[in-house]
């Protein structure tokens, strides 16, 4: 029995397409040009064909993305400090910091309990007269957008913006995640199913205005050279970054079927009556960037795992409301829900160079967990 199944082994991900990426990297190397130029091109049109929308606008990382969809929104007079976003409770820190960032305010949201995601039931009680954007996380790689989440967006004239750092690839009803909103904003992290080699970013988009500013903002705030038409950042994807990310995209599809069928395997293998796996979703709606499981003994089924050489993660330990940074914030907030997946969830190994012995391996552990 193999000792020691990591839980994802970024150096086998870049392996995999090794000439083409360092093809890739030399042919940048090679030209001189080094930021804003043909490799962002090429590549910020390619990912706005394969997500379906006009623009894309690529950016230093998946955070900056988000916060400059919202600061382009106060730019253009859209919305304004003190508004509010509705946002999951169970979300990575970076949905919400992009909202406070901004000086907007987040609403916290529970999710459903057996999609993981944003529950479409409890939205409508959190929207107040201040409300003018829901911002929709596909967490762990899971569409969380339903007719009902668009149906509320347009009854209530709220901006529905997708956060789409965990889910490239995905699909509903035939149009891909990062075009379902008005807006998306995504992140290369290298862990992503689209990774670079650092820190990378992006924002996806049909408005023309909206990607012109979310532009200009992360160029200083600079549309021409020396003259500012706000006060912006420098938040710019570089051309090694681009041009890595347009190798890996032409593998993504394949590399998230490779996901789906690890994917698969858990579900039909996993048997513990300990265990809870969340609701299967079809494969066109879940790209599984993460394969989290429940358990009401989380802690030593980790240590179960680590000892038999799994290794795992838990996404996320602390929900937003419980960090220090934003003691006080919530101080009412009643989010139970958030608080039982911050205890029980456990992420397993999975992505697309994971082998079939490792998974067989995995599930067969987690089975003799008592």
């Amino acid at each position: 029995m193999k000792t020691d199944i990591p839980f994802l082994s970024l150096k086998d991900v870049t392996i995999k397409y090794t000439d083409e990426i360092h093809n890739a990297v030399k042919r940048v190397v090679d030209s001189g040009w080094y930021l804003q130029g043909e490799e962002n091109a090429h590549f910020e049109q390619h990912y706005a064909e394969y997500i379906g929308t006009k623009y894309a606008v690529g950016c230093a990382n998946g955070l900056d993305a988000l916060i400059w969809i919202y600061r382009a929104y106060i730019e253009l007079g859209i919305m304004q400090e003190g508004d509010e976003v509705i946002v999951p409770a169970n979300t990575y820190i970076a949905s919400v910091l992009a909202i406070t960032e901004n000086g907007l305010k987040a609403v916290l949201v529970e999710p459903d309990p057996n999609t993981l995601e944003l529950d479409e039931n409890k939205i409508e009680e959190a929207i107040t007269s201040r409300t003018k954007s829901i911002l929709l996380v596909h967490l762990y790689g899971r569409c969380a957008y339903t007719e009902k989440i668009g149906e509320l967006c347009v009854n209530y004239g709220l901006h529905l913006v997708e956060d789409n750092a965990q889910a490239h690839g995905c699909t509903y009803r035939g149009k891909r995640t990062g075009s379902i909103g008005e807006v998306a904003g995504h992140s290369f992290y290298p862990g992503k199913n689209l990774g670079a080699l650092g820190d990378g970013g992006a924002v996806t988009t049909d408005n023309k205005e909206l990607a012109d500013c979310v532009r200009i903002l992360a160029n200083y705030g600079s549309q021409k050279k020396y003259v500012f038409k706000y006060c912006g950042r420098n938040s710019r994807l570089d051309e090694i970054q681009a041009a890595v990310l347009d190798v890996k995209l032409r593998h993504l599809d394949e590399d998230n079927r490779l996901r789906q069928r690890v994917a698969a395997y858990y579900y039909d293998n996993i048997r513990n009556p300990y265990i809870t796996l969340p609701t299967r979703l079809p494969d066109e709606n879940n790209v599984y960037h993460l394969f989290p499981i429940l358990c009401e003994h989380r802690d030593n089924l980790q240590r179960y795992l680590q000892e038999k050489g799994v290794h795992t993660l838990i996404h996320y330990p602390i929900p937003p409301h419980l960090q220090e940074c934003y003691a006080g914030q919530w101080d009412c907030a009643s989010l139970p829900i958030t608080e039982r997946l911050a205890m029980q969830e456990l992420s397993l190994p999975i992505s697309q160079v994971i082998t079939g012995e490792d998974v067989k391996q995995v599930v067969e552990v987690i089975n003799s967990f008592r």
